[in-house]
């Protein structure tokens, strides 16, 4: 019996990792999506990829899980240029990408 409560916590947590992952990537291709629309230009694979997970200690002192995503965008259909996003329990921590969208995105998108 004690095995089985074992196993079920296990498997809630990962299920709990796993959709807060799911919906970290979502936000992340939602900012990269809408940035590269604002700079005119082009998003590429339509799709985040993620590179980076860590602890970081949030403004109120808790930890909080960092997740950075890469997304690569082309600004004349020939070339590919690589924009990061990096995610603190889906709040929008950086970003670096299409320059004249960098200033937008930061200022105007929600902090949820």
């Amino acid at each position: 019996m004690p095995t089985l409560l074992i196993l079920m916590i296990v498997g809630a947590a990962g299920f709990f990792f796993f959709t807060a992952a799911r919906a970290a990537a979502e936000r992340a291709a939602e900012i990269g999506r809408d940035a590269c629309h604002a700079a005119g230009v082009q998003w590429l694979d339509q799709s985040v990829h993620a590179s980076g997970l860590r602890l970081r200690r949030k403004d109120n002192g808790w930890l909080g899980l960092e997740r950075s995503f890469r997304f690569e965008y082309s600004e004349d259909g020939v070339d590919r240029h690589v924009g990061r996003i990096v995610l603190l329990d889906g709040k929008l921590v950086s970003f670096s990408g299409p320059t004249r969208a960098a200033q937008a995105v930061v200022r105007n998108f929600p902090q949820t």
